[in-house]
C-alpha cells in the first residue's frame, strides 16, 4: 500500500495536506512561518495527536529557521516563544507537548555543547525530520502488534481517524487494519461518521477505499444496533492521551463504543504510540478536554443545521475508563491490565 504523505519537509516549509477539505479535494498547504503552522494545528488542517505532535517539531524548527537572531540568548528567546506558541494550539494531544520537550532537551543539548547558532537551527531540524520518521516507523510496529490480535475475516469497527492522515503515515488504528490486510488477513472496517467534524466519514474511508480495503460507512448512533445484530468483531481506535492508569482520551463519542463494546462482549482496542501515554496524568480526570468552536455543531459547510438561541456544547474528546480497555497497542507490543504497570513498562523500555 502506497503511504499517504500527511506532512512534510520541503525546502524551508511546512507542506502538509489540508484535511478539512477531503475527500472533495485534496489541497495542500505550504506554512512558511511557525505561526501558519500553529494556525494549522489549531484549526484542524493537521489533526491527529501523533500528527499533531510532528508538525509543532517542525513548526518549532522552521521558526527557527527563519529567525534573525544572530547571539545564542536572542536565538533562546525565540525558541522559548516558538515553543509556547505551539503549546498555546490544543491542549488535549500530549503528543504535542512531548515533540516540544523533545525539542527542548534537543536545544539544551546544542547549546550546552556549544553549538552556534548555525549549528543549532540545523540540530532542531534535523530532530524534527527524526520525529517524522520515527513516528512513520512506530505506527507499521504498531500495526504489526495489533494485527496479530485480529482474526481472519474480521469486522471491524472504528471511530474518528486513526490513520495515516492522523500521523505521519500509516496510521495506529488503521495501521492495524493495513498489517493485518497486509498479512493476507480478509478485514472489512464500519467506520463511524464521527460528528461533529466527521472525520470517519471524510477521512477514514477516504484512506480505506484508496486502499482497496472494504469500508462501510454508518453514523454514530448506528454502532450498538450493528453490535447486536453480532456485525462486529472488535473495534480498534486511537488515542490522543493514555493516562497512567489506562484511561483513554479520544475523540468524543469513544466512550459510548466502548460502553457497547463491553455489553456485547466485543474486544476494545486502542492503538498508539508510546509518546502518547502519559504517566504524569493518574487517571483520565486529569486529563483537559478542548472545547471546540460551536459552529462545528451548528453547522456542516455553509448549511446550518441548529436554530438561533440554542446553546452548543463542543467537546472534542471523552475518557474511557481502563476497565473497558481490552488491550493497548504500542510499537513495543500489547498492554493489558492492570495497565498501571503494563504501561509504565512499556514507556521505560530503552
Amino acid at each position: 500500500m502506497a503511504m499517504l504523505p500527511t506532512i512534510e519537509w520541503q525546502d524551508d516549509a511546512v507542506v502538509m495536506v489540508d484535511q478539512r477539505k477531503l475527500p472533495a479535494a485534496e489541497i495542500w498547504v505550504r506554512c512558511r512561518t511557525a505561526t501558519e503552522v500553529a494556525r494549522a494545528i489549531k484549526t484542524m488542517v493537521i489533526r491527529g495527536a501523533p500528527a499533531i505532535g510532528v508538525a509543532a517539531a517542525m513548526g518549532i524548527a522552521l521558526g527557527m529557521r527563519r529567525s534573525k537572531a544572530s547571539g545564542t540568548r536572542q536565538f533562546a528567546t525565540e525558541f522559548q516563544k516558538a515553543c509556547d506558541l505551539m503549546a498555546g494550539t490544543r491542549p488535549t494531544a500530549v503528543n504535542l507537548f512531548w515533540a516540544i520537550e523533545r525539542m527542548k532537551r534537543t536545544f539544551a543539548a546544542a547549546a550546552h555543547a556549544g553549538a552556534s547558532v548555525s549549528e543549532i537551527r540545523d540540530r532542531l531540524e534535523a530532530d524534527a525530520r527524526a520525529i517524522h520518521d520515527e513516528d512513520v516507523a512506530s505506527c507499521r510496529a504498531i500495526g504489526r502488534v495489533g494485527a496479530a490480535y485480529v482474526p481472519d475475516g474480521a469486522r471491524i469497527l472504528t471511530h474518528c481517524n486513526a490513520g495515516a492522515l492522523a500521523t505521519a503515515g500509516y496510521g495506529t488504528a488503521l495501521g492495524v487494519v493495513r498489517a493485518a490486510a497486509e498479512a493476507g488477513k480478509r478485514v472489512s472496517v464500519l467506520a463511524d461518521e464521527t460528528r461533529p467534524f466527521l472525520q470517519g466519514a471524510r477521512l477514514t474511508a477516504w484512506e480505506l477505499v484508496r486502499d482497496g480495503i472494504d469500508t462501510t460507512v454508518i453514523t454514530d448512533n448506528m454502532a450498538g444496533a450493528l453490535m447486536r445484530q453480532g456485525l462486529v468483531d472488535l473495534v480498534v481506535v486511537g488515542a490522543d492521551r493514555i493516562a497512567a492508569n489506562g484511561d483513554v482520551a479520544n475523540k468524543i463519542g469513544t466512550y459510548s463504543v466502548a460502553v457497547l463494546a463491553r455489553a456485547h462482549e466485543i474486544p476494545f482496542y486502542v492503538a498508539a504510540p508510546r509518546s502518547t501515554i502519559d504517566l504524569a496524568t493518574p487517571d483520565g480526570a486529569g486529563i483537559p478536554i478542548e472545547e471546540r468552536p460551536a459552529r462545528e455543531v451548528t453547522h456542516v459547510g455553509s448549511n446550518r443545521l441548529t436554530p438561533e438561541g440554542a446553546r452548543i456544547r463542543n467537546p472534542a474528546f471523552d475518557v474511557t475508563p481502563h476497565a473497558y480497555v481490552s488491550a493497548v497497542f504500542t510499537e513495543r507490543g500489547a498492554c493489558t491490565a492492570p495497565f498501571g504497570a503494563s504501561l509504565r513498562a512499556i514507556v521505560s523500555q530503552a
